[in-house]
C-alpha cells in the first residue's frame, strides 16, 4: 500500500453563470462537477466533489486493485 501525502495540490476550476446558478468543474479531473447559488457555494461544492471522487477512486483501487502495483507519479504537463 502506497503512503498517501496529504498535500496541497492545485487543479483549474472552470466556473460557468448558467441563469441563476454557476456550473463548475475541475478541467484535470472527469467527474468532479457541481453547482451552486453564488461563487462561495458552488466553491465549496466543488472542493467537496473532489474529495468524494478522490476518496472513491482510491477505495476501488484498494479494493477491485489487488494484484496491482501502486506507486507515485509526477509529471509535468505539456501546454501548447
Amino acid at each position: 500500500m502506497i503512503n498517501i501525502m496529504k498535500k496541497e495540490r492545485e487543479y483549474t476550476a472552470v466556473i460557468k453563470k448558467e441563469g441563476s446558478w454557476y456550473v463548475a468543474w475541475l478541467e484535470e479531473v472527469p467527474g468532479v462537477n457541481t453547482q451552486g447559488r453564488t461563487l462561495k457555494e458552488v466553491r465549496e461544492n466543488l472542493r467537496e466533489a473532489a474529495a468524494l471522487v478522490f476518496e472513491v477512486n482510491r477505495e476501488l483501487s484498494m479494493t477491485h486493485g489487488r494484484g496491482f502495483r501502486h506507486e507515485p507519479f509526477r509529471f509535468s504537463p505539456v501546454t501548447a
